[in-house]
């Protein structure tokens, strides 16, 4: 299997904004955010499918998406942080985290948004990064 470009951002061969990192799983900002805060949790195990990690994996994918909503919830000011699942951008397992308020609009079509320049996200990882 080719590695995915998220495989690529575990290995260090292309860079991120991190926000949060540990044994098994990563956490960044997207390029093409729905908002600011925006940010992808992926397991380090390249699995296609979320539905395809096995229980322990998919359990701790879940709870690191926990810890960094509720962090992003506190960082952002917003009211949510809604969650998503899409699995066809890129064929590696991972959620979506968007801090949101009531009204706010967010789209699930990525394919038309802007890719966000690297200053910006780099002043906006700086404001969410979990130490």
């Amino acid at each position: 299997m080719e590695d995915s470009i998220f495989t690529k951002i575990i290995k260090g061969e292309v860079p991120c904004h991190k926000i949060y990192e540990d044994e098994r799983t990563i956490a960044f900002l997207t390029i093409q955010p729905f908002a600011e805060g925006h940010t992808l949790v992926v397991p380090k195990k390249q699995v296609d499918h979320l539905w395809d990690l096995d229980d322990e994996e998919y359990l701790n994918l879940l709870a690191v998406a926990k810890k960094v909503a509720l962090h992003l919830r506190e960082v952002s000011g917003k009211d949510r942080v809604g969650m998503t699942v899409k699995g066809f951008d890129v064929p590696h397992a991972h959620i979506h985290l968007v801090p949101i308020n009531r009204g706010d609009g967010v789209s699930l079509d990525q394919n038309d948004l802007p890719i966000t320049p690297n200053d910006e996200l780099t002043v906006v990882a700086a404001k969410y990064r979990m130490q």
